[in-house]
């Protein structure tokens, strides 16, 4: 039987530029380079693209550029839910930029830095977002001496003259020590990330210079983490067998805050009335908690979002040293309380 639905047609990119009003080389560089248009322009090609919902032919673009038209995103651990929203900002922005994403998981199991590398060099990628926080490389090879722009998001990279993308997180854990404090706390525990990791560097740093900014002087008590809901609930575990428990604990993230407040509760602990808890990052899963965490909440997608675009501008050749941090927001919920007793 024959089909008659109606095929739909493919779109071409003079169509586009006669609605626009400009010349095809002008719509083809509003989709590869639009730093070089006029903002007016622009926004005449972009009206035109969107009302006639015009997707660029990216295999024949790419055969013509020799690009792959593929950005490869480091991801330290594609389960941890923080990376979700990060993700869908860079891609919002890769695909508005006509480029393709592809994954690259260094969690168990998945991605090693190796094959990071071989993926690069074979030439299947035009840039990388880094999201882990260093720079793979093997025996043989570093991925900063291959030749294909870098940024970095989510955690800074010491050393390095790529852009980076990162939230104010030392500045964010002073915060919380603030908090702590005024609500009375005296005894105040840290649980941290994974050792030698900047994030846990940034934040244990930041949380140290807060309770001495207040008077609280000596060594922090300290629990080791991962920054995994397993080690939240085994730092618990700890905190239950103390004989003088801290009365406020601030964790470096959130997967592990609701891993302690999970543990300490079923142990008969009560929240926050004989013990305070603050996450870090904001992630969906601290809104649904009993009690509700505090946490400070990072502009995930936003991150995303201006790391991509850096990304762009330096694969059209306008690469830049940026370095921007982000403030991130802090949400004063149930799990925190004052001092009782």
């Amino acid at each position: 039987m024959a089909d008659d639905r109606p095929i739909r047609r493919t779109l071409r990119i003079a169509e586009v530029a006669k609605l626009a009003g400009v010349s095809t080389a002008t719509v083809s560089r509003a989709l590869t380079d639009p730093g070089k248009l006029r903002p007016k322009t622009l926004a005449l090609v972009e009206e035109a693209v969107r009302r006639t919902g015009y997707t660029p032919n990216l295999a024949a673009r790419s055969l013509r550029a020799r690009r792959s038209m593929v950005v490869l995103v480091v991801v330290p651990d594609i389960g941890n839910p923080f990376f979700a929203d990060v993700l869908r900002g860079v891609e919002e922005a890769l695909s508005a930029a006509g480029y393709g994403l592809l994954i690259g998981n260094l969690g168990p199991g998945a991605h090693k830095p190796a094959q990071v590398l071989d993926i690069v060099q074979a030439g299947q990628v035009d840039g990388v977002l880094l999201l882990n926080g260093n720079v793979p490389r093997d025996a043989e090879r570093s991925l900063d001496r291959m030749d294909v722009p870098l940024v970095a998001i989510c955690e800074a990279i010491p050393g390095v003259t790529f852009p980076q993308v990162e939230v104010q997180n030392r500045e964010a854990a002073r915060q919380a020590a603030e908090l702590l404090i005024g609500l009375g706390h005296r005894r105040v525990a840290y649980l941290s990330g994974p050792a030698g990791n900047i994030l846990e560097a940034e934040r244990f740093g930041g949380f140290c210079e807060g309770l001495a900014a207040a008077g609280i002087a000596g060594p922090v008590a300290r629990y080791r983490g991962d920054f995994t809901f397993a080690a939240g609930g085994a730092a618990a575990e700890e905190f239950l067998r103390a004989a003088e428990r801290p009365t406020a604990v601030f964790a470096a993230n959130d997967e592990m805050a609701i891993g302690f407040l999970k543990t300490v509760r079923a142990a008969g602990i009560a929240v926050p009335e004989a013990l305070s808890i603050v996450g870090f990052d904001g992630i969906a899963f601290a809104d649904y908690v009993e009690p509700m965490l505090t946490t400070f909440r990072q502009p995930r997608r936003a991150l995303g979002n201006e790391g991509a675009r850096l990304l762009v501008e330096a694969m059209g050749g306008h690469p830049s040293t940026a370095r921007v941090r982000m403030p991130v927001e802090l949400l004063v919920r149930a799990s925190t309380g004052p001092l009782l007793g």
